[in-house]
């Protein structure tokens, strides 16, 4: 194992740089869009998109991003801007400096310092 070049990388940069590594589709900066997505595995928006997003994986929303949709995945990871309902079967976490108006359903939920939440939160077990 080599040294790191720009020294230690942090535990929540080390997770999304893992996540990035396995992205399966990816809505860029720019881009922007009106309707249901699906994905299989590991979605990365970075874009603009109203209406529905659904993976069976992982959903990353990156820093400038602004989602207006309901957003249903294994896991959630949010940095940009999300208006609406998630629902995450393992977690969601909330990275500074995202924006959230909604609600969270989930059984592990991580907010970040700074970060601005306007909503409430269901706890649930995650057989359920």
């Amino acid at each position: 194992m080599g040294a790191e070049k720009n020294g230690p990388i942090e535990p929540e940069e080390k997770k999304m740089q893992n996540s990035e590594k396995d992205i399966s589709a990816i809505i860029e900066e720019g881009c922007k869009f009106e309707g249901n997505l699906s994905f299989n595995g590991v979605a990365r928006i970075a874009g603009i998109v109203n209406g529905s997003i659904f993976s069976n994986d992982t959903v990353i929303v990156s820093e400038g991003a602004i989602i207006n949709a309901d957003v249903n995945a294994n896991v959630i990871l949010i940095s940009g801007t999300v208006k609406g309902n998630i629902k995450a079967s393992s977690r969601v976490e909330i990275i500074k400096p995202a924006r959230f108006e909604g609600t969270i359903t989930t059984p592990s939920l991580i907010v970040e310092e700074g970060v601005i939440f306007h909503g409430t939160t269901k706890m649930r077990d995650q057989e359920n």
